[in-house]
């Protein structure tokens, strides 16, 4: 996700499967096959990471091909001066030297874009489902697997590339450079330059919880199912990380306008769906019985209570915010638009 000072950094993200959906293939329950079926078909079909990575090929192109229109677009815009990249950083103006920037940009973008497809896919699986559905179930649930990994591998490249741009905006010798350059993309706490000192950590939380979150699933046979989905559950949190650091380091939607409201419009499926999810899960345990028919504890209850009404309270934040335009952000240019990696010729 495109950001101020420097380039972005990795965040986004969230991402993988939101909700356990049956993973294996159940062979027939007959004496008849198991008499004629050899031992290994016995033992179900477990999905695997080789075999969700050989499927991911086609929605990873298709993410490639937007990474590289998001990146035309931004090219235009700064030629056009029309992007308020520049009043953030007026030097960013010379493509040829900063075109790391851009192209980092676009593949945080369509990181978040990808985050917020699996997200909206996990929450159509974990919840009450539209009668009418594009793809069937299984092929829903693979499609949701295959962006969940493209999404990590956007967030990677994302970060590769803010890493690469710093590396090759730096004048130290080689092992400073590559040193100063991890460890300000990398390591929390390593970028102190303006914004930068909040957001970057925030888009690193994003990344180093969305590679576990995301592969979890392929071991979730030995860790339990129980614990995978407690687990996964924070695959939300990974996503808000993502729009988080975006909204405040994204030079593109720096000031409040179209741009960054268009960020807080995408929001809105996403806080329905988790409502929906809420007040209809597909899990009886989890749905909200009344006080006297709860089996568990009245803490437990009242959480799930309390969970119901923040997500309310939530789209009535979201559609506050869009319907004004405004969000606390940025409404003019900060005096200091100075970068500390400004190098003179």
């Amino acid at each position: 996700m495109p950001d101020a000072e420097k380039t972005p950094v990795p965040g986004a993200v969230p991402v993988s499967q939101a909700a356990p959906v049956p993973q294996t293939v159940p062979v027939p329950d007959t004496a008849a096959a198991e008499t004629t079926a050899p031992a290994a078909a016995a033992t179900p079909r477990r999905v695997t990471l080789r075999s969700d990575l050989r499927a991911s090929w086609l929605d990873g192109l298709v993410a490639l091909i937007v990474t590289a229109a998001v990146f035309v677009i931004l090219f235009v815009r700064i030629k056009a001066e029309t992007s308020s990249t520049l009043t953030v950083m007026p030097f960013m103006a010379d493509t040829g030297e900063f075109w790391m920037y851009y192209l980092s940009q676009a593949f945080g973008w369509s990181a978040l874009l990808w985050a917020w497809g699996t997200v909206i896919i996990g929450l159509l699986l974990s919840g009450p489902r539209p009668a009418r559905l594009p793809l069937s179930g299984p092929r829903l649930e693979r499609l949701h697997r295959t962006t969940s990994l493209n999404t990590i591998a956007l967030i990677v490249a994302h970060a590769l590339l803010f890493a690469a741009e710093l590396i090759y905006q730096d004048t130290d010798a080689w092992p400073s450079r590559v040193g100063s350059a991890v460890l300000e993309t990398f390591i929390p706490g390593g970028y102190n330059s303006g914004t930068g000192v909040w957001a970057m950590p925030i888009g690193q939380a994003a990344l180093y919880l969305a590679v576990p979150l995301g592969l979890l699933f392929y071991v979730r046979h030995r860790i339990g199912p129980k614990t995978w989905r407690a687990l996964h559950r924070f695959v939300l949190v990974v996503y808000v990380l993502s729009v988080w650091h975006t909204l405040l380091y994204g030079t593109n939607v720096w000031y409040d306008g179209a741009f960054r409201n268009t960020v807080w419009l995408l929001q809105l499926p996403i806080a329905a769906l988790f409502l929906l999810r809420l007040l209809r899960p597909a899990r009886r345990s989890e749905r909200l019985a009344s006080p006297g028919e709860h089996r568990g504890s009245r803490a437990g209850w009242s959480l799930r209570l309390t969970g119901r009404v923040a997500a309310v309270a939530i789209i009535g934040v979201l559609v506050a915010v869009i319907a004004s335009g405004r969000d606390g952000g940025r409404t003019v240019p900060p005096e200091d638009t100075s970068s500390t990696h400004v190098h003179d010729d």
